[in-house]
């Protein structure tokens, strides 16, 4: 943390008149929003806080003291009022006079409901105890990085006292949980006048009378540390400077190569989603000369190494003379090296009662003069993942500039990891929904077909890129499709479908947004009625270009990254009834369909022997939210049957055999169909969704 590298203080955010006239537990979540908003206080679901409040017992009526606690799972900066945890303080100090002993602390867990009050069915975490048995109304348990510097140093007790003298205590390394929070009762006891306690390779407990006393007092202690930090460390840190940075172009094109490659590789039993990062944080570590030492070493708080498995993956790559045919070349062994490692690691520190082995690929990837790479089971994790290593790669910083960084033990680490009660947890997440862990591109993404598709896949787990010329439309449709769902699982590109450098662009955004690609949607599209004399030649190039060249182009680049990414993939044409059967007036839009489905057809056999299928949907007179239906083309239908433009959905219904109109959401729900694996043993295959349409049958 050089001088030119020091971040501004933490700002206290408290505002009186905001906090004028809330309960305490209106205070505790405001507090708690507060802190959670900036990283370096806590990341992601860390940390937690409480307050004692006094409550009306809804038995006896009688005031009682209840702890507000935030809730297992949660995290501090998004949560609501229903995220805490509230339990009977009488019954959390009773459990005392039940516990058996260190080696029986985990049953405690079990005695935490018959602690609840109100009935609150939010579950109390591990770190429960912890919060009451602190005698202070309100107590805050953070993971800032310049504490966790501290923490995580061979010295850290003689540092704290250094930098805190008598007002922060210190407790040795002890994982979380009931025996944690007996020390930290007693050392409150012992020392009353201490303001906090450093928890070894751990965090930070503050504590005060008021919300805001406890908010200020864990600004001022981060702060300080802060400030210690800046003030001793200078020059290069990590060793400095092994290899140069390439520029962001550079990282960027290598992290395209990389991420589908990788993915493929780990996407055996689960789908995976990529996360890249090349803040300078990030490419100051993994241009260092201790890159490798100290990657080897983990992390050292708990809830760091969670979610970034014992260690991460440095791959092999050099910026100097870069190679990366080779360096892809190398990834097969690579890979493989890292699970016998992961599998031994299990092996050497596994319990009679272990939990099975469980993934054992990494989930941080670091590649020297690029940055890093994450891969989870989902967007949201992957990059929350990235981010508690960017607070891991902080700790080091810190820590191996004052003194020497150690993560933790080898035995501690999977005691954490194989913990039987954090198994549990993972026991009790939701079955995952049938495209979790998938990546699609819809190509018109921002009509209503394809933003119909996209929110029917967005339904299902997928992560979607929106991909459409109108950028209007597009902001609008990300905007509507994060709205219901979330920023992490919509991205949206600017693509002409008839610009082979534009798609390449297209898809090369989408591999590093999300790491690779497993389903294509071509769907952009246009539509024009003119009888046959006076089709000009610019009209058909117009509609071969979009409805037939467009297809080839997105489909080409698909097929390169599927295979390049060798994990299948699923291609889904949105056609047109026209392309089966012929339409008066339009004879350049029932040609380019007609293409269309043949294409599909050539890429169906093409495909088939690296698992990319490739299947139709013909639709009809889908006029509602669609922007062909908007302009020339519904006055063009209208005037070839000689009718009003008012009377065309009509007339198509009427057509129909059904007698039903076709919306955009039956589309999309033909091509989740096809998209998904209820259609794994299908390619080539044409699905009508016309309301019924003899002439359109396929043959």
């Amino acid at each position: 943390m050089a001088n030119e590298t020091r971040a501004a203080r933490l700002e206290n955010l408290w505002d009186d008149g905001k906090a004028a006239g809330m309960s305490e537990s209106e205070l505790l979540l405001y507090r708690s929003n507060l802190l959670g908003s900036d990283k370096r206080i806590t990341n992601y679901g860390g940390g937690n806080t409480s307050a004692k409040v006094m409550e009306k017992d809804p038995l006896t009526g009688d005031q009682v003291e209840v702890l507000w606690v935030k809730g297992s799972g949660g995290d501090v900066g998004t949560i609501r009022m229903d995220g805490f945890a509230t339990l009977y303080m009488k019954k959390l100090n009773a459990l005392k006079g039940l516990y058996r002993g260190i080696e029986h602390e985990d049953e405690m867990v079990g005695y935490l409901p018959h602690c609840t009050f109100n009935l609150n069915a939010r579950a109390a975490s591990i770190d429960t105890p912890l919060h009451a048995y602190v005698p202070k109304k309100h107590v805050d348990h953070m993971h800032p990085d310049a504490i966790i510097a501290i923490a995580a140093s061979a010295d850290s007790k003689a540092l704290t006292q250094e930098i805190f003298g008598g007002e922060i205590g210190w407790l040795p390394w002890k994982r979380p949980g009931y025996e944690l929070g007996l020390w930290l009762g007693k050392y409150c006891e012992e020392n009353p006048d201490a303001r906090g306690v450093i928890l070894e390779s751990h965090g930070l407990f503050t504590w005060g009378d008021t919300a805001k006393e406890s908010y200020e007092t864990t600004l001022e202690i981060i702060n300080k540390a802060m400030a210690w930090l800046d003030a001793r460390i200078e020059g290069p840190v990590f060793g400095g400077p092994k290899v140069k940075t390439l520029a962001a172009e550079e990282r960027r094109a290598i992290a395209e190569k990389l991420m589908p490659k990788i993915r493929g590789m780990i996407s055996e039993t689960e789908g995976k989603l990529g996360h890249f990062d090349d803040q300078p944080a990030v490419l100051e570590f993994v241009a260092s000369n201790r890159l490798h030492e100290l990657a080897a070493l983990g992390t050292s708080c708990p809830d760091h190494f969670l979610r970034t498995k014992i260690r991460p993956l440095v791959v092999d790559f050099d910026p100097e003379h870069p190679d990366i045919d080779g360096t892809v070349a190398g990834l097969p062994d690579a890979i493989a090296a890292y699970r016998e490692d992961y599998a031994a690691y299990y092996e050497r520190c596994k319990h009679d009662n272990s939990p099975g082995m469980r993934d054992p690929n990494a989930v941080i990837y670091l590649v020297p003069g690029v940055g890093m790479i994450s891969f989870a089971k989902d967007k949201a994790t992957a990059r929350i993942s990235a981010e508690f290593y960017v607070n891991a790669i902080n700790v080091m910083r810190g820590a191996s500039s004052v003194s020497t960084y150690q993560g933790l033990s080898e035995q501690e680490a999977f005691d954490i990891e194989y913990w039987l009660l954090e198994e549990a947890k993972l026991q009790r997440m939701p079955k995952p929904k049938p495209l979790a862990g998938r990546i699609a591109l819809v190509t018109g993404g921002a009509g209503g077909i394809g933003k119909a598709t996209a929110f029917r896949l967005a339904g299902e787990g997928a992560c979607v890129v929106l991909a459409d010329i109108d950028d209007a439309a597009l902001e609008t449709a990300k905007a509507e499709l994060s709205s219901v769902f979330s920023k992490d699982i919509v991205r949206g590109v600017h693509l002409n479908v008839t610009d082979e450098a534009e798609v390449a662009r297209g898809f090369a955004d989408t591999v590093v947004e999300f790491g690779g690609l497993d389903i294509l949607v071509s769907n952009a599209g246009l539509a024009s009625s003119a009888p046959i004399e006076e089709t000009t030649l610019d009209l058909w190039d117009k509609n071969i270009a979009i409805l037939a060249t467009g297809y080839f182009l997105v489909s080409r680049e698909a097929f390169r990254l599927f295979r390049y990414q060798n994990a299948g993939g699923n291609v889904v044409f949105v056609s047109s009834k026209n392309g089966l059967a012929a339409s008066p007036g339009a004879s350049a839009y029932c040609t380019a369909k007609a293409a269309e489905i043949h294409l599909a057809r050539c890429l169906a056999l093409e495909g088939a022997s690296a698992q990319i299928r490739v299947n139709t949907v013909n639709p009809d007179a889908v006029l509602r939210g669609s922007k062909i239906w908007t302009g020339e083309w519904k006055e063009q239908r209208a005037a070839a049957y000689k009718m009003s433009t008012d009377d065309l959905e009509a007339h198509y219904r009427e057509r129909s055999m059904l007698k039903r109109s076709v919306f955009p959401e039956d589309i999309a729900e033909a091509i989740y169909f096809l998209a998904s694996d209820m259609s794994a043993k299908s390619t080539g295959n044409i699905i009508n969704v016309d309301a019924g349409n003899a002439v359109s049958f396929p043959r």
